[in-house]
Formats: structure tokens, C-alpha cells, sequence
């Protein structure tokens, strides 16, 4: 049995969850609406304010499903209650990004500004010039966004220049000076 397809997930007050035929669930909460569909053969079942996931069998598909469709549940459930975020740092001499209208406007050491546009479900804020925030319901659209921002100038390993997450930790390289003795 998966450890984490069979652990329960607790609908908080506030937020409403319905299933369809065809495994379709729309759960409702104060940051808006998610709906998903999942796999036929998963077995969803809403007993008061508890959502359990069930498999058919012990199939090698059902075992690969049965923690995923958990984990996409659970997902939706606390999206709509609390949202997600994910923090980008800017590092390096000159660089900065800034937000206009809905446009992302990053000067991260290219010829020109690199602008990318907010998506459906995105908010992107910008505190300061070297911070970024993007957040969300979706967790996927939210990691999605940040990592394409991310990787319009991924960080460098020798002096750490470039967009990197604010939790993520760097190894940094010794330069060309650092074989010799």
C-alpha cells in the first residue's frame, strides 16, 4: 500500500469539494476554483469533510497512480485555501527586474530587457528590484512560471550571477587562479 496514497486529506472549513462521473473533481475554496481530472480506475470517495483515495488493485499502473492522484488532491485543496508562492532572487551588477502592468521586465546582463507576460492563475510581484514573488492556486502553473523565469539567466557556478530561488543553494567553482600553488 502507498504511504502516501493512503493517507487521508482533510477539506478545511471554507472549502467545498465535489466529484463527478469520469473522476472529475472541482474543489471550491476562498482563492478561487481548481478542477481536475483524474485517472478512471482511481477510486475517490468524500466521507464529511475527509477525502480518501482507493486503488482497484495492486497493479503496477494503479501503485504509480494511487500516491499521485493523493499528492494532486491534497495540492488542489490547499491552493485554494492558502495558495502558493515561489521567491526569486536576482543577483549581479546591473541586473534587476521590475513590473509593468502585467509584464515581467527583467535586465539580467542581454542587449535588451527580456518582458514575460503574467498567465491565467499567476500574480507576480516585485517588492524589490532584486526579489521577485510569483504566486498562485495551481502549483504546477506557479513552479512552472518561476522555473521559465529561472532559466532566462540560470545562475552561474563561479561568482553566483543570475535568477536563482531564494532556498536554493549554490556550489560555487574556484576560478582559474585556484589550481595553482
Amino acid at each position: 500500500m502507498s504511504r502516501i496514497g493512503k493517507m487521508p486529506i482533510t477539506v478545511p472549513a471554507g472549502v467545498e469539494v465535489t466529484i463527478a462521473d469520469g473522476n472529475v473533481v472541482t474543489v471550491k475554496g476562498p482563492k478561487g476554483t481548481l478542477t481536475s481530472t483524474f485517472h478512471h480506475e482511481m477510486i475517490i470517495k468524500q466521507e464529511g469533510a475527509v477525502l480518501t483515495v482507493s486503488r482497484p488493485n495492486d497493479a503496477h499502473e494503479s501503485k504509480s497512480l494511487h500516491g499521485l492522484t493523493r499528492t494532486l488532491l491534497h495540492n488542489m485543496v490547499v491552493g485554494v485555501e492558502k495558495g502558493f508562492s515561489k521567491e526569486l532572487e536576482v543577483n549581479g551588477v546591473g541586473y534587476r527586474a521590475q513590473k509593468q502592468g502585467n509584464q515581467l521586465i527583467l535586465n539580467v546582463g542581454y542587449s535588451h530587457p527580456v518582458t514575460m507576460d503574467e498567465i491565467d492563475g499567476i500574480t507576480i510581484d516585485v517588492p524589490a528590484p532584486n526579489k521577485i514573488v510569483i504566486s498562485g492556486i495551481d502549483k504546477q502553473k506557479v513552479g512552472q512560471f518561476a522555473a521559465n523565469v529561472r532559466g532566462k539567466r540560470p545562475p552561474e557556478p563561479y561568482k553566483g550571477k543570475g535568477i536563482k530561488y531564494t532556498t536554493e543553494v549554490l556550489r560555487h567553482k574556484e576560478g582559474k587562479a585556484g589550481g595553482k600553488k
